[in-house]
């Protein structure tokens, strides 16, 4: 096989299953194992932190905890539009009208009920009222499942929903903190969704490499991968992250109707939440032809390319996050300005905790904590001078087991670039 067409193996993607909640048997990923294993981890650290209950908004949480999917996007713009209710014993999902049905034989749920909407776009003027009588709502439940006086986590709410909340007795705190520690270690049953994800991007990402051509726009490359996601059950991608020529400097240019020329570079970052709804996050850079890459584009590739691998390289279970930027790879005066803003972080259904920052960011922005197995990381690295024609980003995903890392993106890299 060349490495032009490894993507069209579909190996272990074929019987992808439609649904969270579908058999998984032809894939041997038992996803009643996965939702079980995630919630008894928010439960875990919910008890850990002395959090009575939680109410989760965030689609991605809701999910994360249950395995109830349902509009996503819509629902993180349109909270609280649907909702779980969380307790050590009980759950209530409060789903959006007309879509109670779709949790129906999830056994992480015990009850569902329709949401009240409390947003200005649902109440209008009479959002006050919606806010209070939402509030009275959640703290008669809270009350009942929890006792008087709760502490209770919130995430994502309108302000004054949350204020309602809050001047209801209930002690409110912040709910990330728990949600976010449970999602960060991975169950083996997890990282078999991680996988398929990850493949299943990969055939995309093959795709859009055959595909490159002068003349194309970055939104027409790019709708290659959309296509492919979407075709295999992915969800969606979080980004709008490819550009090329004189757009890959600095990174963090949303692709657009720019035209791919002759014999530039094009930077692609993933951020697909793919099969099941994991977090597919690499990064890779093309060439487009016809010709062959230049000596600065080949430096600028073979620069990040040794960041990248030194950093994956010192990555081992229990490094705290304050060894890891210490030794991390020190980033050359040329390329610092332009350097990507973390050294890496956590993936699972999303980019998630922990951040990893370069040893230069640490006492501004960095947090210290430890490097667990069952962590996914995905390490960054971004190359271009500052005010430079072009940029080169790299990034890889690896999961730190209980000896060391195991890589688990498998795209290859462009051996033209790294001559």
């Amino acid at each position: 096989m060349t490495e032009l067409d490894w993507h069209a193996e579909r190996g272990d993607l074929e019987g992808l299953a439609q649904l969270d909640r579908e058999p998984a048997a032809d894939q041997g990923i038992d996803l009643v194992a996965v939702r079980r294993y995630r919630l008894s981890r928010v439960r875990s650290r919910m008890a850990a932190l002395g959090v009575d209950a939680v109410i989760l908004s965030d689609p991605v949480n809701i999910r994360y905890a249950t395995g109830a999917r349902n509009m996503q996007v819509f629902s993180m713009r349109n909270a609280p539009a649907r909702y779980l209710l969380l307790t050590q014993d009980h759950s209530i999902l409060y789903e959006f009208t007309g879509c109670m049905h779709l949790a129906e034989g999830l056994e992480t749920i015990d009850e569902v009920r329709p949401a009240r909407t409390a947003s200005f776009v649902a109440a209008g003027p009479q959002i006050a009222a919606s806010e209070r009588a939402w509030a009275q709502e959640m703290a008669e439940e809270i009350s009942r499942l929890a006792g008087d006086r709760a502490t209770v986590g919130l995430e994502r709410l309108n302000a004054g929903a949350a204020i309602e909340l809050n001047g209801s007795g209930i002690r409110v705190v912040d709910a990330q903190h728990a949600v976010e520690i449970a999602r960060s270690v991975k169950s083996p049953e997890e990282l078999k969704c991680v996988a398929a994800s990850l493949r299943a991007t990969e055939i995309g990402v093959g795709a859009l490499r055959e595909a490159i051509e002068p003349g194309l726009s970055e939104a027409e490359l790019w709708s290659v991968l959309h296509r492919s996601v979407i075709a295999q059950n992915g969800d969606y991608i979080e980004t709008r992250l490819l550009n090329a020529g004189q757009r890959t400097n600095p990174w963090f240019q949303e692709t657009g109707g720019n035209i791919v020329g002759a014999d530039e570079l094009i930077a692609l970052d993933t951020d697909v939440v793919g099969c099941h709804g994991y977090y597919s996050d690499f990064s890779r850079t093309f060439h487009s032809g016809p010709g062959t890459p230049s000596r600065e584009q080949r430096k600028l590739y073979k620069v990040a390319y040794e960041q990248l691998h030194h950093n994956m390289s010192i990555l081992r279970p229990h490094m705290s996050f304050r060894d890891y930027a210490r030794e991390a790879w020190e980033i050359p005066e040329d390329y610092y300005a332009n350097r990507y803003y973390l050294s890496a972080h956590g993936c699972g259904m999303t980019g998630e905790y922990p951040y990893l920052y370069h040893e230069g960011d640490f006492p501004a922005s960095g947090y210290d904590g430890e490097i667990v197995p069952g962590m996914v990381i995905c390490v960054e690295s971004y190359i271009g001078l500052e005010g430079g024609a072009e940029g080169v980003k790299l990034e890889e995903q690896v999961l730190i087991t209980e000896t060391g890392r195991e890589i688990l993106s498998r795209f290859p890299f462009e051996e033209d670039l790294l001559k």
